[in-house]
């Protein structure tokens, strides 16, 4: 009895000596009450060709109550009231934001175009214009012709907290103001295809038609629009993306004031800065983004940046790795002047440069060719064999009077480095490969066991890698 009595002892002192906020979970119930009537259902439709095609969509495999519409409504389940001669195409969800009936929701979720239908918790319907919507940074307005709606406060996705508790109201597989809770598990994460957007991660339950949904804090504001999924399942099962309010109120603004986004534009093509690469510039630990390409007639170019560049911090910022610069610089406004901390040699210098706006269609860079010159001999050098290109190669290319094109690659370092065959080398140390020759000065006068930066162009696309030198 007295071992019991000790264990309960024990265990009530280690509950009271855990902080509040780990005693006692928060209570969602009045969030989810007060705030549910803002937040909206949306479903796209276009015009059917006939009226005998689909009318519903497919209930998803393994869906929650999946078994239940199969037996009441049969497989396909009961039809949903679509507009006369329109067939529903997609699902989303969104909130009103002012009284007057504005919506934000997600670009995804009305690309598709025909009626936008937004349905109340009242369940009032209503058709929506669309105001406009920006791709890139995956939002849309919408406005419905109502007043004296219910709206929702706008909070700051900046002061949020990595393990903040969080909230998300919306209408997964069209089931209306479901609600789930989390917490957010990282900041500005940059996604392969989304370079303007720093996103907010999150352990949320989000799945197909959360999209366009609020994310709140605990204090009942929205921080973020929920906005994407990675999951080997297609379900919940994964990590959630929110799209930071503070971003998407800035592109809603200009979306509602001249109908399209303007983003700023410094014209550099960037990668990431490697342990390896770090090394090969003398950096103490990898940081930064390294300028792989300056774009021609760019604010880039006329500010005087060179290949090889590294940006270490921009208008003040901090850039710790190359996913953070083009939001950083996408919101900066059309017109400023700006310092740019930047890595050159083994220096550091301040670059000013003026920005301008990001042009409707970048170039993306030449693809390189694949033919190989019949009548010249190739060196062997560093385990891979090189061979010069010729003028009108090199034209293609958009190059000077720089480059030489890696044939097959036979053995290290060449091939730890990564280096492939087809690969153009332009620069080896910061400095222009002209020739083959050229190339076998450099390397013999580069230090046995050092890392060098090596700039290739690989189909169309500028590359540094980290070159070791083997030892002596």
């Amino acid at each position: 009895m007295k071992t019991y009595r000790w264990f309960f002892l024990a265990t009530l002192l280690m509950a009271l000596s855990l902080p509040a906020s780990a005693r006692h979970l928060p209570d969602f119930v009045p969030l989810a009450e007060q705030y549910s009537p803002a937040v909206v259902n949306i479903s796209s439709s276009r015009e059917r060709p006939t009226p005998e095609s689909e009318s519903v969509p497919e209930v998803p495999e393994g869906m929650p109550f999946g078994d239940l519409f199969e037996r009441f409504f049969g497989e396909r389940g009961p039809a949903p009231r679509v507009p006369e001669g329109f067939d529903r195409r997609s699902m989303g969800s969104g909130f009103i934001y002012s009284e007057d009936g504005y919506i934000l929701t997600n670009h995804h979720v009305i690309e598709n175009g025909g009626e936008i239908v937004v349905r109340l918790s009242d369940r009032r319907v209503f058709t929506a214009e669309v105001i406009g919507s920006d791709p890139e940074s995956d939002v849309a307005v919408l406005k419905i012709d109502a007043e004296d709606l219910p709206t929702l406060r706008l909070g700051s996705s900046e002061s949020l907290k990595v393990g903040e508790w969080v909230l998300a109201i919306g209408s997964p597989f069209g089931f209306d103001h479901s609600v789930t809770a989390g917490i957010v598990s990282a900041k500005g994460r940059s996604l392969p295809s989304d370079n303007y957007v720093p996103f907010i991660q999150t352990d949320v339950a989000i799945n197909p038609g959360n999209s366009g949904g609020p994310l709140f804090n605990l204090d009942g504001e929205v921080v973020g629009i929920n906005s994407q999924i990675y999951s080997r399942t297609g379900g919940f099962m994964g990590l959630s993306f929110a799209i930071p309010i503070d971003m998407a109120v800035e592109v809603a603004e200009q979306i509602r004031e001249t109908g399209t986004v303007t983003r700023g534009w410094l014209g550099v093509l960037i990668q990431e800065v490697t342990r390896e690469l770090a090394d090969s510039f003398g950096m103490e630990r990898p940081a930064g983004a390294l300028v792989a390409q300056v774009q021609p007639n760019s604010p880039a170019q006329q500010a005087g940046f060179r290949t090889g560049d590294v940006i270490l911090r921009f208008n003040g910022m901090d850039v710790p790795r190359s996913s953070a610069l083009p939001p950083i610089v996408g919101r900066t406004p059309v017109g400023s002047e700006v310092e740019v901390d930047v890595l050159r040699g083994d220096r550091e210098i301040v670059i000013e440069v003026t920005i301008e706006a990001l042009p409707e269609d970048v170039a993306m860079g030449r693809r390189a060719p694949h033919s190989t010159p019949g009548e010249v001999r190739p060196q062997s050098l560093l385990g891979m064999q090189i061979e010069p290109l010729t003028a009108e190669e090199r034209d293609e290319l958009g190059l000077d009077d720089e480059g030489v094109r890696v044939g097959e690659v036979t053995g290290n370092p060449a091939r730890g480095a990564g280096i492939r065959s087809g690969d153009v080398i332009v620069q080896f140390g910061g400095e222009p490969v002209s020739s083959p020759q050229d190339l076998r000065q450099k390397v013999e006068s580069a230090d046995a066991g050092r890392s060098v930066p090596v700039l290739l162009h690989r189909e169309g696309t500028p590359v540094f890698i980290a070159l070791r030198m083997p030892e002596q």
